[in-house]
C-alpha cells in the first residue's frame, strides 16, 4: 500500500529544500563552483574529459544466476557502499535485499582488499534480523507476520582513538515496499569490531529509536559489554557531532544527540587548515562548522554552481594538500565525475571518473540508473599508502565498484604515448591509462607464457564490456601506431576509436566478430582487411583534422585513406572497447518504476572473447 503521508512529506522537504537553494547566500566562506565545465546528460560520460588514470573496478557483480560468482547469496539489489583503510587492508561495506529497496529480509556484507583491485567473497557483518511477530509501528497500518528488517546507513566503519575498527549499521522497520525505514521509527543503531584477523566481535546496539521495545532486542546493549575498548569507543562515537550528524535520517527527531535535527541528508565531511568543518550533503547542499559540528554557520544551502540531484556528494582533502568533490554532477546520477579545489571552497574543474551506465539487469524497488552514492575513505578511517583518492559506489544499484584516482588530479597528459607494455616497470604499465575492469570482462595487464606483457581485454559479459583508454596530447595531425593479438575471430569485438577531448569519435576501427578488421564510413563500414586468431596486427593510423582524413596500414599491406565518420577540432583519447557504445538509458528514460521484470537471461555468459593490445604509440606531426 502506497504510503501517501511519506510522498507528501517528501514534497514538502524537496520543496523547502529548493526554497532554501533559491536563498540569497551572501557567505563568503562556502563551497561554490567557479568552473564552466557542464555535464551533458545526452552521453553517460557527460562529454567530461577523464581524470587521467582513474582504474574503476567492479568488484562485486550481482547475480542471481550464479551466486557463487558474486556474493554468495545471488541477492540483486546492492547499495551504499563505505570504505575504510586499516591494519594495511581496504575495507568495503554495503547493504544487501533480495531485488529491492525497502524489501526485506535486509543484510550487510563486507569485503576486504589488499590493494584495491583484488577483493576477497563478501561476508555477512550485520546478518538478517527478524521483527517479532505482532510489532506494530505507529502511524502506519499493518502488524509484522514473518517480517525482518531493513538495514540503512550512511555511515559504516568508526576508527577508535585506540587504532581499532569498527563497523556500524542500522536496522529499520518497514511495513510494505512503500513505508519508510529512515522514519526515526526503527531499531536502532548496532556496532560491530572487525579485528586484525579478519573475524568478527560480538554485535552491540548503540542506539534504540525510542519507539523500540528494547526487550525485544536480539542483540545487547554496548554498556553490557566487558570490552573496555569497545565501550570507550561507542562514548567516542556519542561524543562526536560529525559521526552523529550523519545518523540524522535513521535515528528519532528530537534525539538530542543530532545537532541539527533538519531533514538534510547523507552528510560528507572535511577540515579546512582553520579548523573550520566543510559540510556537503544530498542536493550538494553545503554549509560551514566552526566548532567541529556543534552547530553550523548557516542552514544547508545549495553550494553555487554546483549541479546535483538527489544523490550523495562526496567531500576530502587529498593527498596533495588540496580538495576534491565526487558526484553525479546533472539532475540524472550520470555521471560520476570530480571536481578539484586549492583552498576546498572554490571548485573550478570537473572531470569523469565513471561514463559508463550498464544495463540494469534486474528490476526492483526504487532503483536508479548509473554510479551513485560514492563514499571515499572519511577522515579518520586510514589514508592509503599509495596517495590516491579511493572512492566505492554502486552502479544500478546492483554491482558495487571502487575507483581509483591518482593524485594530483588532472586531465592533461603532456607527452605522447610510447607504451610498449613489456618494457614498462611492473604496476605502472597502466598509469596514465583509463580503465573499465569489471568481474566477467577485464581489463588488466596479463604477462603470457612467453614472459612479455600485454594489455588484455576480456570479455565473457553478455551485458557489459571492458575498456581502456589512454589520454593523448592535443592534436590536430597525429600518427599512431599500435598492435593487437586476438585470440579467436568467430566471436567478440575490439573498437578502437580517436576521440577529441569530449569523447566523441571521428574514427572507429573494428575487429569484428565474422574475423575482418573494419572501419567505420558514415552509417556503413568497410573492410580494411582479414585477421587470425593468434596473430599479431600492427596498426598505423595517420589522422589529419583539417582535411577530415586518415590513412591506415595493417601490417605490409597497402595503405588506404578514409575520410572522418564524424567532425572533430582534434584528437585527446584514444579507447579501446569489447562491446558497442551504448546511450541507453537516457533523460526521457523513465525512472523508478514499479515494473520489476528483469531483462530476459541475466545468467548467461557467453564464449570470452580475448584481445591482448602489444603497444600504443603515438605521435604528432
Amino acid at each position: 500500500m502506497i504510503n501517501f503521508q511519506n510522498i507528501k512529506n517528501h514534497i514538502l522537504t524537496t520543496a523547502t529544500i529548493l526554497l532554501a537553494c533559491t536563498a540569497v547566500n551572501a557567505q563568503n566562506d562556502t563551497v561554490r563552483y567557479v568552473g564552466k565545465t557542464l555535464s551533458n546528460v545526452d552521453y553517460h560520460h557527460g562529454q567530461l574529459s577523464p581524470a587521467v588514470g582513474v582504474h574503476a573496478t567492479q568488484i562485486m557483480r550481482a547475480s542471481r544466476e550464479h551466486p557463487e560468482k558474486a556474493d554468495g547469496f545471488g541477492w540483486t539489489y546492492n547499495h551504499q557502499p563505505t570504505m575504510a583503510y586499516w591494519n594495511d587492508t581496504f575495507y568495503l561495506q554495503y547493504l544487501s535485499d533480495p531485488a529491492g529497496e525497502h524489501i526485506p529480509p535486509s543484510q550487510t556484507l563486507i569485503m576486504t582488499s589488499k590493494d584495491g583491485v583484488t577483493w576477497k567473497m563478501p561476508k555477512v557483518i550485520f546478518p538478517i534480523y527478524h521483527i517479532p511477530d505482532g510489532w506494530k509501528k505507529e502511524g502506519v497500518e499493518g502488524v509484522a507476520k514473518n517480517l525482518y528488517a531493513i538495514m540503512h546507513q550512511r555511515m559504516g566503519f568508526y576508527t577508535s582513538k585506540d587504532k581499532r575498527l569498527f563497523a556500524l549499521a542500522y536496522y529499520g522497520i518497514a511495513m510494505d515496499e512503500k513505508d519508510d525505514p529512515n522514519d526515526g521509527k526503527g531499531i536502532g543503531r548496532v556496532i560491530r569490531e572487525i579485528k586484525k584477523d579478519g573475524s568478527f566481535g560480538e554485535i552491540y546496539f548503540i542506539r534504540y529509536n525510542k519507539s523500540w521495545d528494547k526487550s525485544k532486542s536480539a542483540f545487547p546493549f554496548y554498556t553490557a559489554s566487558k570490552d573496555k575498548g569497545l565501550k570507550k569507543a561507542c562514548e567516542e562515537i556519542l561524543s562526536d557531532p560529525l559521526v552523529l550528524q550523519q545518523w540524522v535520517e535513521e535515528a528519532d527527531r528530537d534525539d538530542e544527540l543530532i545537532p541539527l535535527k533538519k531533514p538534510y541528508k547523507a552528510l560528507s565531511s572535511y577540515h579546512l587548515p582553520n579548523g573550520n568543518v566543510v559540510g556537503l550533503w544530498k542536493h550538494a547542499l553545503t554549509s560551514i562548522s566552526k566548532d567541529g559540528g556543534k552547530s553550523w554557520e548557516y542552514m544547508p544551502l545549495r553550494a553555487p554552481g554546483f549541479v546535483n540531484s538527489n544523490a550523495k556528494i562526496w567531500g576530502q582533502k587529498t593527498s596533495d594538500n588540496r580538495y576534491a568533490t565526487v558526484y553525479n554532477p546533472s539532475e540524472y546520477r550520470w555521471p560520476l565525475a570530480i571536481s578539484t579545489s586549492d583552498d576546498g571552497l572554490n571548485y573550478k574543474d570537473l572531470l569523469l571518473i565513471h561514463g559508463e551506465v550498464s544495463p540494469m539487469r534486474y528490476g526492483g524497488n526504487y532503483k536508479s540508473a548509473g554510479p551513485q552514492y560514492v563514499r571515499g575513505i572519511s577522515e579518520g578511517d586510514g589514508i592509503p599508502p599509495d596517495g590516491k583518492l579511493w572512492v566505492s559506489y554502486s552502479v544500478n544499484k546492483e554491482d558495487i565498484w571502487v575507483a581509483s584516482i591518482p593524485v594530483p588530479v588532472t586531465s592533461v597528459v603532456t607527452e605522447n604515448a610510447n607504451d610498449i607494455f613489456s618494457e614498462l616497470s611492473d604496476g605502472q604499465e597502466l598509469k596514465l591509462w583509463n580503465t573499465y575492469d569489471l568481474s566477467w570482462a577485464s581489463t588488466k595487464i596479463e604477462k603470457k607464457a612467453d614472459g612479455k606483457k600485454w594489455l588484455t581485454l576480456r570479455d565473457q559479459d553478455y551485458f557489459d564490456y571492458s575498456r581502456a583508454e589512454r589520454v593523448i596530447p592535443f592534436a590536430e595531425k597525429m600518427e599512431v601506431t599500435f598492435t593487437v593479438k586476438p585470440e579467436q575471430n568467430n566471436h567478440g569485438l575490439l573498437q578502437i576509436e580517436f576521440q577529441n577531448k569530449q569523447g566523441l569519435p571521428a574514427v572507429r576501427l573494428t575487429f569484428d566478430s565474422d574475423g575482418q578488421l573494419k572501419t567505420k564510413t558514415g552509417a556503413r563500414f568497410n573492410t580494411i582487411a582479414k585477421y587470425e586468431a593468434g596473430k599479431e596486427y600492427k596498426v598505423n593510423v595517420k589522422l589529419n583534422v583539417k582535411t577530415r582524413s586518415y590513412t591506415i596500414k595493417v601490417n605490409d599491406e597497402k595503405e588506404s585513406t578514409r575520410i572522418f565518420y564524424a567532425p572533430v577540432d582534434g584528437f585527446e583519447r584514444i579507447m579501446f572497447r569489447t562491446g558497442e557504445q551504448r546511450f541507453s538509458p537516457n533523460a526521457d528514460t523513465e525512472p523508478d518504476t514499479d515494473d520489476y521484470d528483469d531483462l530476459p537471461q541475466t545468467g548467461k555468459l557467453i564464449p570470452e572473447a580475448v584481445f591482448n593490445i602489444e603497444s600504443l604509440i603515438t605521435k604528432k606531426l
